[in-house]
């Protein structure tokens, strides 16, 4: 089993829970972020049996009866179920036959939307549960709580007297970082020579999977481009043009980067509120430390006061802050949904979490030290717009103070975001 040492993921504690209420868990995101792990921890939690589907002769053993080996009473936990997907229609066998909460538990590297047969066999009677790479928080031990408190509708509690102490230098260590649990645990040559490697394995196998490409020699090229354009809305024309693709072949191609977890996009709020609004998503990179060695930016050039750094740590530090208020939003029940607000006027927002009765919370990530007035723009209309649906709006910045900028809007440090506020 692979191990994950001096990392407590808040992941397993949910997945427990889900157990006790529901037939299937279907724990899914991108590889080395510790499924394997938490999978094997949960069967011994629940005193159940792992089919390691990465297993040659478990595939060859899948094929030939699976209804055999995933028949019983007791929990069954299947890995990298997408390698042999017909394994699924003899779970949902079992499942006709008993609709037990905690039967089965699976877990996959691919996107159950690109495994046709999660939805003929599934439909109904399966929890999804993102596993994503490690939060600041559970890399320094801390159980972080900013989008609790936020989707709790106390955004005041995060103006606090504390200062912030952490610097730029600080900050950009941890987005070349990122959160992947193998690289972290490496120095920083190794670190870049595992994100290449990793790179290469998720394109050359996890992408192969789950389609034959035509054109399998300009993923390298169209995911670098992607790198370059993180945190900023997705022109799948310039997109298509840098990775010598036509336009529908790097929109299929972009498809298939998401369903192995490489990309994520952000969609814009449907929601109009009577502004003219955009429909553009947003494109992240799932990881900013792999952003970053796409790009091959260093800590100490994200670090430079030079125009194209200054540039280049605002698209990257986007990308990390959205990467970690996701993984905090993963762990909470109760969210419609993530987006970003934009306007045809320029009026932006970068993140923005509804809750299931429809009120929203509003992100904006700012890489300066100071936030002048006019950062807040974006933050002022949307709350004018949504009225009393507005829970707050935050604008993150590198500065040290947190504090009221006016109606429900507030300025706190980046680094509130590992840091507890109660």
């Amino acid at each position: 089993m692979a191990q994950m040492p001096g990392y407590e993921r808040r992941v397993h504690d949910l997945a427990l829970a889900r157990l006790e209420e529901e037939p299937l868990l279907l724990l899914q995101g991108p590889r080395t972020v510790g499924k394997t792990y938490l999978l094997h921890q949960l069967a011994e939690a629940r005193g159940g049996e792992v089919i390691d589907l990465d297993d040659s002769p478990t595939r060859d053993a899948v094929r030939t009866d699976a209804a055999t080996l995933v028949s019983g009473s007791g929990p069954i936990f299947i890995d990298e179920y997408q390698h042999e997907p017909a394994v699924l229609a003899a779970v949902k066998a079992e499942l006709n036959n008993d609709l037990r909460p905690g039967r089965f538990v699976l877990a996959g590297s691919t996107r159950s939307t690109a495994v046709p047969e999660v939805a003929e066999y599934l439909a109904g009677r399966v929890s999804f549960l993102a596993v994503l790479p490690l939060s600041q928080g559970e890399i320094e031990g801390a159980r972080e709580n900013f989008v609790e408190t936020l989707m709790l509708g106390e955004p005041r509690s995060l103006v606090t007297n504390k200062r912030s102490e952490t610097s730029r230098v600080e900050y950009a260590r941890r987005i070349t970082t990122g959160g992947m649990p193998i690289a972290l645990a490496r120095n920083e040559p190794a670190r870049r020579r595992w994100f290449d490697e990793y790179v290469e394995l998720v394109l050359e196998r996890g992408v192969m999977e789950v389609s034959k490409l035509r054109q399998r020699r300009q993923l390298p090229a169209l995911l670098r481009h992607l790198a370059s354009q993180t945190g900023q809305l997705l022109n799948i024309t310039v997109t298509a043009e840098a990775a010598v693709l036509d336009r529908h072949t790097a929109a299929d191609y972009l498809e298939l980067l998401e369903s192995v977890f490489l990309v994520r996009q952000l969609p814009a709020w449907g929601r109009t509120l009577g502004a003219r609004t955009t429909g553009t998503p947003k494109v992240h990179l799932v990881d900013s430390g792999l952003a970053a060695r796409l790009l091959r930016l260093t800590p100490e050039h994200l670090a430079r006061r030079d125009a194209t750094a200054l540039s280049e740590f605002g698209h990257l530090m986007e990308t990390f802050v959205v990467g970690e208020l996701i993984k905090q939003a993963s762990w909470l029940d109760g969210i419609a949904g993530l987006h970003h607000w934009r306007t045809y006027d320029g009026e932006e927002v970068d993140l923005l979490i509804e809750r299931d009765d429809g009120c929203v919370v509003a992100i904006e990530v700012k890489s300066g030290t100071r936030v002048p007035g006019e950062d807040l723009r974006g933050l002022e209309r949307l709350r004018d717009l949504a009225g009393a649906g507005f829970i707050g709006g935050v604008a993150l910045y590198t500065g040290e103070r947190s504090y009221a900028v006016g109606d429900r809007l507030f300025v706190v440090p980046i680094d509130r975001l590992w840091k507890p506020t109660r």
